[in-house]
């Protein structure tokens, strides 16, 4: 079975694959034929010129001989420098190498060395290989510190050993381990964190509907007159605004549509993740799966939209279709072709190729696209009336003056803190397997935190619609759902934490990281949102639906 190599990348670099050093072995390789996956990933598989045949020991065997100038020497100290590594796998299973070390001498300067010689150590149950081991030889290096013509001369060995293990558990140190280990001691506080919170948030929302909302209920059940009388003031007294539909309700429609879409999207990876499907090390399937997923749920983004646009009694179909597709795509789209000139413009790996491009295209075309005007046409044909427990009056409401705290801003402030602060922590390792060396494997841990924080999105949002309300202030569509996806604007604010935290430098990789970031937040937003938005929506229906108005 082949052994494959991923081109060098850099530890600091964190997910810039460069063409930076692999000169020495060019013409040894010979260039693998890229999956989808593999090029969504921003990798670059070759062949390596090391022969692993089966249960074949090797023991100093010759890869090559090249003839280093000064500057491929000034090239590969660099690397070295910069903590560059081979990435590379065997059936499967993937092994790491650094390409050299860099050692402290006498007069605190450093020495840089290039080895020269790896060992293999595989380990193998019958006609399976179960395990394989990479190392490095020390005494078999190239000495890079000066600026000279050198020579050098690669060699590998390879020892073969059997082991008792079984087939089925040789990922088990990927998964426990996934080459940094987790500290499950972190999750386990977070989620208890989490919990309670939620306990704390529900308790107090049942305070809120034991002792004001029920109180309200059963005077006007139990007495019209002081029901009357109490109408006046709070939250009674809006009950013919409060379902008058929202300005811009084309651009809201579209924003729950592609919410909806998104939600549906990351509930499913998550899924998958749990069920398994997701090996540690899978070569861009999770990329693959996304862009997949995301073709097919444009349905659901498409229906969602034109249905509740035509519930708000909107009348341009077609644009709020055309809204609900490009909102959150259109603007990932141009970040791509942005970032993808950048990326060939530093000749990176990370830089997709037009014909995978026109794959990508046709994704698009042949499936989003269709099943988007499927899900519009279905809409539309879903002639739903939107249910509203009071009539709403021609003229609206003036809203009375406001509290500072109780102006957009700050309450966006403090709905999105609690749903962030329960969630931060396990921030780190998702972005760690984006640009780091980590790899994600917790989806069950994943899977928690993501019902927590739609649960504690949900139940803020619910809290600061009531307050609203209850301040006269009837204009809460668009509030609750600024409210509920203000969240992503505080992820936003960790991606500068994350960058800083890290080693990334340059233009290229600032650039990738923010690109995406940007756009991934975007959809954050868009998602919690949408959740925010329904929340509020099923609470505003609730207590105006348990009161009767003429």
């Amino acid at each position: 079975m082949p052994l494959t190599t991923n081109i060098i990348k850099a530890i600091q670099c964190l997910c810039m694959s460069t063409k930076l050093v692999h000169i020495t072995i060019l013409d040894l390789w010979q260039e693998k034929e890229e999956s989808l996956g593999e090029v969504l990933n921003g990798d670059h598989l070759v062949s390596a010129p090391y022969n692993l045949n089966f249960r074949l020991d090797r023991e100093s065997h010759v890869v090559c001989r090249r003839n280093l100038t000064r500057k491929e020497v000034a090239l590969f100290r660099t690397a070295v420098s910069k903590d560059y590594y081979l990435q590379m796998y065997y059936d499967d299973l993937p092994i790491w190498q650094f390409i050299g070390a860099a050692q402290t001498n006498d007069v605190d300067t450093f020495n840089y060395y290039l080895f020269t010689k790896v060992h293999f150590d595989i380990f193998y149950s019958g006609d399976r290989v179960i395990e394989i081991n990479l190392l490095t030889d020390s005494s078999n290096r190239a000495d890079l510190t000066e600026d000279k013509v050198i020579d050098i001369e690669f060699l590998y060995s390879v020892n073969w050993k059997e082991t008792d293990l079984p087939f089925d558990t040789r990922m088990q140190k990927y998964t426990m381990f996934a080459h940094f280990p987790l500290n499950m001691k972190k999750h386990q506080f977070a989620i208890t964190n989490s919990f309670w919170t939620i306990i704390l948030l529900v308790g107090c929302l049942v305070a809120l509907y034991v002792r004001v909302l029920r109180k309200d209920f059963n005077e006007y059940e139990n007495d019209e007159e002081l029901a009357d009388n109490q109408g006046h003031t709070g939250w009674k007294i809006i009950h013919s605004d409060v379902f008058r539909y929202p300005k811009y309700n084309c651009c809201l429609a579209a924003a729950i549509g592609c919410g909806t879409q998104l939600f549906a999207v990351v509930l499913s990876i998550i899924i998958l993740g749990v069920a398994g499907v997701f090996h540690p090390y899978d070569h861009g399937v999770q990329k693959v799966a996304s862009v997949i997923i995301y073709a097919i749920t444009n349905v659901i983004a498409g229906f969602t939209a034109v249905s509740f646009y035509h519930q708000l009694e909107g009348s341009n179909s077609a644009k709020n279709l055309f809204l609900a597709g490009s909102l959150f795509c259109g603007p990932l789209f141009l970040t791509f072709c942005m970032l993808n000139t950048v990326a060939g413009i530093y000749e990176s790996t990370a830089e997709i190729s037009m014909g995978n491009i026109v794959k990508i295209l046709l994704i698009w075309v042949f499936i989003a696209l269709p099943l988007l005007l499927l899900g519009g046409t279905l809409g539309k044909m879903t002639k739903s009336e939107f249910q509203a427990p009071c009539r709403s009056t021609k003229c609206p409401r003036e809203i009375p003056p406001l509290h500072w705290y109780r102006a957009a801003l700050p309450q966006m402030a403090i709905a999105g803190f609690l749903p962030f602060s329960v969630f931060y922590i396990e921030l780190y390792p998702i972005f760690a397997s984006i640009w780091g060396l980590k790899v994600f494997t917790t989806y069950g841990v994943l899977c928690v935190f993501f019902i927590f924080l739609v649960t504690i999105t949900a139940l803020v949002s619910i809290g600061l619609t009531y307050l609203q309300l209850a301040a006269e202030d009837h204009q809460w569509w668009w509030r609750s759902f600024l409210c509920g996806g203000s969240t992503g604007l505080y992820v936003y604010a960790y991606c500068f934490f994350f960058y800083f935290q890290s080693e990334m430098s340059g233009f290229l990789q600032t650039s990738f990281f923010f690109g995406y970031m940007t756009c991934s937040c975007f959809g954050l937003f868009l998602l919690l949102g949408t959740v925010g938005f329904r929340a509020s929506l099923i609470f505003v229906r609730h207590i105006y639906s348990s009161i009767k108005f003429e």
